[in-house]
């Protein structure tokens, strides 16, 4: 969050919804039952790839390759009414740490149309719409791997699969549009794996969380240009497309990337940059407390038909409150005194000096939720609990978005602060000192936060 230099605006707009199609809160998590033993490999003679090598990692992604061109033989004609079309132009792998052109045509990766050197794909891993044409980066793929899991550099071959497809049915022709398209079709092949359907790769269910965490890798800079030609989203719009697809598969992919679509990327303002947006943290703890109680103020009496009361506030130090059910917590919602409380020592400051300003906002958000629940008469401490406050503090967050709070505080949303949200929720939530009674995944809880910041209350479980 930044001070604000834009003329305020009426508490009004709070009630307005910031909305995107999509689905209300499943549980989504990949259960590893493939067709068949997921060690099988594909021989190289039957999906050949120009340049591989011997190292395990070309074979995971011919592996991917093989079952994206499953899953799309089936997948397109449902959809997009056409038989699917296999690449013309085949599969390139590039090693850019010993670089062996002899392995390539005179063409390089690319075709007599667009002949492209191997080296420019040192880095990278690319669909070529000219030559119909995937090539990657195998050191890039193996970086990916030994940083974020196995399961990432299928997710990348996806990806660029997707785009494959985008050359079948038509580009949007703005880049974050087709990006985030193809991270969302990625999610759905996701979705196909972890339900079984793939015969040489499998997913386990922790995978999707760190497969989403490696998309902060693949994000854009915070505060860049969202229009450039190269742009690809927000950590927040890649992880949102990606769990799209995932919950709701191929259709919404194809449907709900239009001109109108919400991104959350942004552009710094002059002199935002030097601090990437963050605030004091006093006085993010000062904001955060302020718009909390008018939020739940302004929603609540729709919701439930009543008058919210404000719990109170307090952070400690350590050792948790003496309130039944807040022992070895860093934050909770005491019942007992209506209060919530945060570790200020062990998780406020830590995860304001290393995610940012609004993994503090989130931090306080997420215990005043399960307060909102609990004056509603709703459990507050069980799984159903668990996803509502998080589903609510997205919708809490989105009102930050909407610049609903202008006539209450002197801030605004910076780019990157919905970013921190999804990292808190990756990197803490999943913590038993954070919510000991769920089991849900951070990829699960990303979810739940995602709907809840585009859809609003009906997403969030508020039904007694």
């Amino acid at each position: 969050m930044t001070l604000r230099r834009v003329a305020p605006l009426a508490l009004a707009p709070m009630m307005a919804l910031v909305m995107v199609s999509g689905c209300a809160v499943d549980a989504v998590r990949g259960q590893a039952s493939p067709a068949s033993d997921p060690s099988v490999d594909v021989p190289g003679d039957q999906l050949p790839v120009t340049g591989a090598g011997d190292e395990p990692i070309d074979q995971v992604a011919r592996n991917a390759l093989a079952d994206l061109e499953t899953f799309w033989q089936q997948a397109y004609p449902e959809y997009f009414g056409e038989e699917y079309a296999p690449l013309r132009g085949g599969y390139f792998s590039v090693d850019s740490d010993d670089l062996d052109e002899s392995l390539y045509p005179e063409t390089g990766i690319g075709c007599a149309e667009q002949p492209t050197e191997p080296q420019e794909v040192a880095g990278n891993a690319f669909y070529d719409p000219v030559c119909d044409v995937v090539a990657y980066d195998r050191t890039l793929l193996q970086e990916l791997a030994d940083d974020h899991g196995r399961f990432l550099v299928p997710v990348v071959m996806a990806h660029e699969f997707g785009h494959a497809m985008q050359g079948r049915f038509g580009f949007a022709e703005r880049s974050i549009q087709d990006e985030t398209q193809a991270d969302c079709l990625a999610g759905a092949w996701t979705r196909w794996v972890a339900d079984g359907g793939a015969e040489h790769v499998s997913l386990r269910e922790p995978e999707l969380d760190v497969v989403v965490r490696g998309f902060l890798l693949l994000r854009d800079d915070v505060g860049s240009n969202p229009d450039d030609d190269e742009a690809h989203g927000s950590f927040f719009d890649r992880v949102s497309a990606f769990y799209e697809g995932f919950e709701s598969g191929v259709a919404a992919c194809r449907d709900a990337y239009g001109p109108d679509r919400l991104f959350t990327a942004a552009e710094f303002e002059p002199g935002d940059s030097v601090d990437q947006g963050n605030a004091d943290f006093e006085s993010i703890v000062d904001w955060v407390g302020s718009t909390l109680p008018a939020f739940y103020g302004a929603v609540f009496p729709d919701e439930f038909g009543a008058e919210f009361e404000a719990p109170g506030l307090e952070a400690f130090d350590g050792d948790a409150p003496d309130c039944s059910g807040l022992e070895d917590r860093d934050l909770g919602y005491c019942a007992e005194d209506a209060t919530v409380y945060l570790d200020q020592s062990d998780l406020a400051i830590p995860a304001y000096d290393e995610i940012g300003d609004f993994a503090l906002a989130t931090a306080m958000a997420l215990p005043y939720a399960l307060a909102a629940r609990d004056q509603a008469g709703l459990s507050v401490d069980d799984e159903a609990a668990t996803r509502s406050a998080v589903c609510l503090t997205g919708w809490y967050q989105a009102q930050w978005y909407a610049d609903s709070f202008a006539d209450l505080v002197a801030a605004r949303i910076s780019p990157g602060d919905i970013d921190e949200a999804v990292q808190f929720l990756l990197q803490y939530g999943i913590d038993d000192r954070v919510f000991p009674d769920s089991d849900a995944s951070g990829f699960e809880l990303v979810g739940a936060f995602r709907n809840g910041f585009l859809q609003g209350s009906g997403a969030c479980d508020l039904a007694g």
